[in-house]
């Protein structure tokens, strides 16, 4: 006869899987400290790339572990159900002796203005939501620098000129991939004695799919 199933021992905290929501929380921590400038965009791109991979509490953990805002982190609340929340909508960006970043969920509209001097913008559109058939970009930098930075789906147009400076559509990471819908992304404007570079990289989508490379 055989003896009693024995129960297998439950996994500690650390071992439990996590869900979709818990890894766009921890992304929406590291999104907010890029934003404030505790991480610039190779660590906020190297640590949401982990979170996206993430499949326990412990691969989670480590990457707020140095943030003010550890707590939320350690312990991933899924969101509750509800209607989506409107994004944020911009329609300038000025940085002055400072620095000024706009990424992850973003609105878009048909333009924005981006003025820098003796300071640094970084305009991620990858996660944004463009708003018009055509969004233009009128970057305009003064002994400072400005970066743009696009998906493979939209249709790039660069037409900016600089002095003593470059205004340049810098070496894309991803290829262009492109449909007759496309949205267009026009970027204009000067670089005086400063530089403005625009660049396509890849886009990881809120699924965790990590199949684009940079």
């Amino acid at each position: 006869m055989e003896g009693p199933l024995e129960r297998r021992p439950e996994p500690g905290p650390d071992l439990i899987r996590v869900s979709d929501a818990d890894r766009f929380r921890v992304a929406e921590v590291l999104r907010e400290a890029a934003g404030e400038g505790r991480l610039d965009l190779d660590e906020l791109d190297q640590r949401l790339e982990a979170a996206y991979a993430a499949k326990t509490y412990a691969d989670l953990v480590p990457l707020t572990a140095d943030l003010p805002v550890t707590g939320a982190a350690q312990a991933p609340v899924p969101r509750p159900a509800g209607p989506p929340v409107p994004l944020p909508t911009h329609d300038r960006t000025i940085a002055v002796m400072s620095g000024s970043q706009r990424v992850g969920p973003w609105s878009v509209g048909a333009t924005h203005t981006a003025v820098a001097v003796m300071g640094g913008i970084t305009l991620d559109l990858r996660e944004a939501r463009l708003t018009a058939p055509e969004t233009v970009i009128t970057a305009n930098a003064f002994m400072g620098g400005i970066e743009v930075i696009v998906g493979p789906g939209v249709h790039l147009v660069v037409e900016g000129s600089g002095f003593m400076g470059g205004f340049e559509h810098a070496r894309d990471k991803v290829a262009a991939d492109l449909r007759p819908d496309s949205p267009v992304v026009r970027v204009r404007g000067f670089a005086v004695m400063a530089g403005v570079t625009v660049q396509r990289r890849r886009v990881r989508p809120p699924s965790g799919d990590l199949a684009l490379e940079d």
